[in-house]
């Protein structure tokens, strides 16, 4: 099993981010990933979007930390499978396997809390890793090996194989073991509470390893402008609008400043707006939206005294306003053929 990557938690209205379920590419693209199945990387996407929910609950700890209630009947419901099968996939999430969340028993028959972790991550300290390169796989679980190991407490309550300990020794989480022949459960999803990507990293009172803060600011900036460039498909955009590189680049800075921002609100169109809203309307842009923008800033003829304050504004409004730009340019064409010219 991977070690604990010590993940950070989110904060306040940072969890209030996106509308439809979604696994980050980080968990597919990043080495240090590797080794989690790919039902567990769609179970943490699902316990993303029900940051949602623990928003428009007030769910925050003493710490402004974001916690949700997910039980494993939840997970069964959703993901079609088994009380041990969905066990095991909190296992391997948990912080006894790769650390995107960590659960908390409160007792008493109360719900378990679970934290969901940032799945960002910093750059890995020293060389850096080869191409192809990944970790090793971790050991499988057989019943051999399971019946070598002594039956400690945690393994008892959590185990993703039964135990050979009394069933109902097994902890609330893990309920009893299905039978082997039994009845899938409907998963016709229609909940698309809003999930999330990655926050701002919480500010810390000290570097890790000694690290300069300004060095940790420019490297939170780097890991923004790659996402935002990826959302965007940036390399097309220079491609499709070579004499617009410089203005291009412009958008994406004016993006990445605002996601970094430690301010709580942000200007737009005259209205303080809460920074993590903008920075979610900021992160859902895609190629499309800025081809848009692109395209009516070119044809905008006044004068424009703040241009960073327009631009603001044209990005964040693009994905409300990109459908009714469109639908009023056909309607035009359309009526300049019925009209002859």
């Amino acid at each position: 099993m991977p070690s604990n990557l010590n993940l950070d938690y989110y904060y306040g209205t940072e969890a209030d981010q996106y509308s439809f379920y979604r696994i980050p590419k980080t968990l597919l693209t990043d080495p240090r990933y590797k080794s989690v199945s790919i039902e567990a990387k769609v179970l943490y996407g699902l316990l993303l979007d029900r940051m949602g929910l623990s928003i428009k609950n007030g769910w925050m700890d003493s710490d402004g930390r974001v916690y949700i209630y997910f039980t494993q009947e939840d997970a069964m419901n959703l993901m079609g499978c088994g009380k041990d099968k969905a066990t095991k996939l909190f296992r391997e999430l948990d912080k006894d396997g790769i650390g995107l969340i960590e659960r908390k028993k409160q007792g008493q028959g109360r719900p378990t809390r679970i934290y969901v972790k940032n799945f960002v991550l910093p750059p890995e300290p020293g060389q850096p890793q080869k191409p192809g390169q990944t970790p090793p796989p971790p050991a499988p679980q057989t019943a051999e090996n399971q019946r070598s190991r002594p039956l400690d407490s945690a393994a008892l309550l959590t185990a993703e194989i039964p135990q050979s300990a009394p069933l109902e020794t097994r902890g609330l989480d893990c309920d009893f073991s299905a039978p082997n022949k039994t009845e899938k459960k409907n998963t016709d999803l229609n909940d698309t509470d809003p999930s999330i990507l990655p926050p701002t990293p919480a500010p810390s009172t000290s570097p890790p390893s000694g690290r300069p803060k300004s060095r940790m600011r420019m490297d939170e900036m780097d890991r923004y402008r790659e996402l935002i460039q990826e959302n965007i498909d940036f390399d097309l955009l220079l491609t499709e609008h070579p004499y617009d590189a410089d203005t291009l680049e412009g958008y994406v800075e004016l993006m990445v400043e605002v996601c970094c921002s430690r301010r709580d609100f942000i200007r737009i169109a005259g209205e303080e707006m809460p920074t993590g809203v903008v920075k979610s309307r900021f992160l859902k842009l895609t190629h499309e939206h800025i081809a848009y923008v692109l395209d009516s800033l070119s044809q905008n003829t006044t004068l424009v005294k703040n241009i960073k304050a327009y631009t603001l504004a044209a990005l964040y409004n693009a994905p409300t306003t990109i459908s009714q730009y469109y639908a009023s340019l056909v309607s035009h064409d359309l009526a300049q053929e019925a009209a002859g010219i």
